[in-house]
């Protein structure tokens, strides 16, 4: 499909609350705000979702206002004992009183309850990540204290309208291969992350989201071949004729991709096999990946059949290559990463 590249700027909405310039971006484009949404405060989504991982751990923390709920989240994945543990904590009825900013670049999250203590601030050296969670898992506690540093020169933006709704619409920032310093500690457990072999993405959304929606996302980070080297890959929500979110970073540079597809394989009786190995490719020839899992970091939420949340997030390794925007081929030879299904009812 014909990719529209995003050259306007200016509010995302207009006058009536609907999208301006759907389409891609590699630095976000336009100002985001409240009080241009013609939605109802309890349609809309923010939040702000942090993955750091080197080759033995991975730690993604998540602070979100839904609107009706919010959620706040840790989550630890050992790639050696294939093992993840995640807990959170909920608030009911935020309605936008979180605190979360309306630019991915600047504005500071400053959170805290009797469990949580959560600081997400934007300083001289970079992203500066503070996240406390009592009784995380088995009376232990978990602290993180991390740095995102060296912003690679390109993000992955999107726009996004639904068909369905002229409300409807999601902005979206994915930055890959920021480099990761400092650490966590889950009880007497301590990790540190070197900033040579660790990585930080950051997935900032923003927008009102239809009820009924499931989305594959994929993203890996590490060295290849000597390079930083990242990638996002998603589809299944909203109209994306626009564009899609497919890109390939490569040093911080960009590589645009169009359609890709997810084929996750299923059993005899049809059900998807999470844990067998995924092909990922696109539909120019450019992408073809082998994605062997590791663990599948599942979690259901079913509250009366009425809001529900069924995701597997599954962190593994990448195989195989992709042709850059120059013609280069770049082969992936396991890189850490992962790819997710989610159906969410909310």
């Amino acid at each position: 499909m014909a990719e529209h590249l995003i050259t306007g700027s200016g509010p995302l909405l207009d006058e009536k609350g609907r999208l301006r310039e759907p389409g891609y971006a590699l630095r976000p484009p336009f100002d985001y705000s409240h009080d241009r949404i013609a939605a109802p405060a309890w349609r809309i989504k923010d939040w702000d979702y942090y993955l750091v991982n080197d080759e033995r751990y991975a730690v993604a923390l998540t602070f979100s206002d839904l609107g009706y709920i919010g959620l706040v989240s840790a989550a630890i994945v050992d790639f050696d004992e294939a093992a993840a543990t995640t807990a959170s904590e909920l608030v009911v009825l935020p309605m936008g009183r979180m605190g979360l900013p309306a630019s991915s670049d600047e504005g500071d999250i400053s959170w805290r309850n009797k469990r949580c203590t959560v600081s997400f601030a934007h300083t001289p050296a970079g992203r500066r990540l503070t996240f406390l969670m009592r009784d995380f898992a088995k009376g232990e506690d978990f602290e993180a204290e991390l740095l995102l540093d060296r912003e690679p020169q390109d993000s992955m933006v999107i726009v996004t309208p639904w068909a369905q709704s002229e409300q409807a619409f999601y902005y979206n920032r994915k930055i890959v291969g920021m480099r990761a310093r400092g650490g966590f500690r889950r009880g007497a457990l301590f990790h540190e992350f070197d900033g040579k072999t660790s990585f930080g993405l950051l997935d900032w959304g923003r927008g009102v989201w239809t009820y009924d929606n499931t989305w594959k996302w994929s993203a890996a980070q590490g060295v290849q071949q000597g390079h930083v080297v990242g990638f996002n890959l998603g589809y299944g929500f909203g109209d994306t004729s626009a564009a899609s979110e497919n890109m390939v970073f490569v040093d911080g540079v960009a590589h645009k991709l169009d359609t890709v597809s997810f084929n996750i394989p299923r059993d005899d009786e049809g059900e998807l096999c999470y844990t067998d190995t995924w092909r990922i490719s696109d539909d120019e020839g450019r992408l073809s990946l082998m994605f062997v899992p590791i663990i599948d970091r599942c979690d259901l939420i079913d509250v009366a059949h009425v809001l529900v949340s069924d995701q597997h997030q599954v962190f593994g390794r990448f195989y195989g290559s992709v042709t850059l925007d120059d013609g280069t081929k770049l082969d992936i030879d396991g890189m850490r990463g992962f790819a997710e299904n989610v159906h969410n009812r909310y």
